[in-house]
């Protein structure tokens, strides 16, 4: 248990200490210089110190009211610091949006500060996940999900169909398909978060390709997009990845997609509970998200 005067005492006595008055201390407090008089006096009863000195029109801090000022005004800042704080958050309103590891990595964070510009009583809070985050239970307010769907019980807003293709940095000079004869493919397992079928590979682009003499299975596999990417901005080999992904390295000549085809994948789709279940934090995703992919609500 601490050892402490009453807060009113203290109070009384910080108050007094900065205006230099009890008279001013009583008209901030909302209470009489009787008031404050007696706080103080019973402060200093209690300390057996004198805390002022009384003077015909202020009051002087005592040395030993001086140290008890710092103390009790640093205490009183801090308190008032963390007051304004927890006012402040409550006054704000946060929306969660979940997607998979290197779409909010590469497509949502690059836009997160156009949310806060947007919507300037909101703070916007990403979960990056490959496994699909329960709505329903309250995980998220909503999510971008990769797949074929549907999604029944969701509010569902197409936001594009995804292609693959093989890109690389300039630098190794991968021109035409004969090429990757000499090159490392950089090779991304199987994606949790989507049907093994649907993802493309290099097995599948030499199938499509007519390339049959192309070893498939050599290279260096990573067990997440943004790794591959990564890689092949490095200059490791050549990878087969998502263009939305990869669309600013594409546009800013760090990547280079030397020759096709391009594969058909899924689709990425704004989801958020239909019905009684929305919520305003998933009305306000689904206006910044369509707004960002230039989508009519």
């Amino acid at each position: 248990m601490r050892s402490l005067p009453s807060l009113g005492s203290l109070r009384a006595f910080e108050a007094a200490a900065r205006l230099e008055s009890f008279k001013r201390a009583a008209a901030e407090l909302a209470v009489t210089p009787t008031a404050i008089s007696h706080q103080v006096r019973q402060l200093e009863a209690e300390l057996g110190l004198a805390l002022f000195l009384r003077q015909t029109r202020r009051v002087v801090l005592t040395d030993e009211g001086r140290t008890l000022f710092i103390a009790v005004r640093q205490g009183f800042d801090g308190m008032e610091a963390a007051v304004l704080s927890l006012r402040r958050r409550a006054s704000r309103q946060v929306a969660t949006l979940s997607a998979t590891v290197a779409f909010t990595a590469r497509i949502l964070v690059p836009r997160a500060a156009r949310f806060r510009a947007r919507f300037p009583g909101w703070d916007l809070r990403l979960h990056a996940a490959d496994d699909p985050v329960d709505l329903a239970a309250g995980e998220a307010d909503a999510a971008i999900r990769y797949g074929a769907g549907p999604y029944p019980g969701f509010d569902a807003v197409m936001l594009m169909s995804d292609r693959f293709a093989p890109v690389c940095a300039p630098r190794l000079g991968i021109h035409v398909p004969e090429d990757l004869a000499h090159a490392a493919l950089i090779h991304t397992e199987t994606l949790p978060f989507a049907p093994q079928a649907s993802v493309p590979s290099w097995s599948r682009f030499a199938a499509e390709a007519g390339l049959g003499w192309l070893d498939t299975s050599a290279g260096i596999s990573l067990n997440d997009e943004s790794s591959a990417i990564q890689a092949a901005i490095a200059g490791q080999g050549i990878a087969l990845v998502s263009l939305a992904l990869v669309a600013p390295e594409l546009a800013g000549g760090m990547l280079l997609q030397p020759f096709g085809p391009t594969l058909e994948g899924l689709s990425y789709r704004f989801l958020a509970p239909a019905g009684r279940a929305a919520s305003p934090a998933a009305a306000v995703l689904r206006q910044w998200v369509t707004e960002e992919f230039g989508i009519s609500n």
